[in-house]
């Protein structure tokens, strides 16, 4: 048996888990979120905790199995605590502003960058050189993160560009200039 697929999922206080067929609903604070799940698998929710099951011990419902309990256990989090994704800005004059709901970057280009997050997803900017992506939803938290990092990749040279907070970056040395050419 799928050894995440068989883990109940503990629904925590004041969120409220409902499902219809293969559809499922969590309501909390943060929000609500519904999905619908593939067929085969049976989720039931039985005094405050949810199980996922599957038909067969085929390798199709295997990896369903654990798919299916992370899918529920991540919108189970999210409503209840959400998800962030911190991003870091480095480079001489990188900033990050907030006008209204937009996010506004200076990454070196010759225009500012201007993006709207989608909707129930929130952007801050504690610092000049910070991002904090933050929502329920953690696929799309996830990828306002993505494409607010696509702007400009980090450059293994210089180290320059959106980093996620964490991340290590793989540094190349550069040419050796002068010292290898012969006249």
């Amino acid at each position: 048996m799928s050894r995440i697929g068989r883990l109940p999922i503990v629904i925590p206080a004041g969120v409220e888990v409902t499902v219809n067929g293969s559809h499922v609903t969590a309501t909390g604070t943060r929000g609500t979120l519904e999905r619908d799940l593939p067929h085969a698998m049976r989720v039931a929710v039985e005094g405050g905790v949810i199980t996922v099951t599957r038909p067969t011990d085929t390798s199709t419902h295997r990896s369903l199995h654990g798919l299916t309990r992370t899918l529920v256990a991540n919108m189970v989090e999210g409503v209840s605590t959400g998800y962030t994704r911190w991003l870091d800005l480095v480079g001489v004059g990188f900033r990050a502003a907030k006008q209204g709901t937009d996010l506004v970057l200076t990454l070196g280009y010759s225009h500012p960058i201007r993006y709207s997050p989608p909707e129930h997803v929130t952007i801050e900017t504690p610092t000049a050189t910070q991002v904090c992506v933050s929502g329920a939803n953690k696929e799309v938290v996830g990828q306002v993160a993505a494409k607010i990092r696509s702007f400009r990749k980090p450059e293994p040279y210089k180290g320059k560009g959106v980093l996620y907070r964490g991340e290590k970056l793989r540094r190349k040395a550069g040419k050796s200039g002068k010292a290898g050419k012969a006249k």
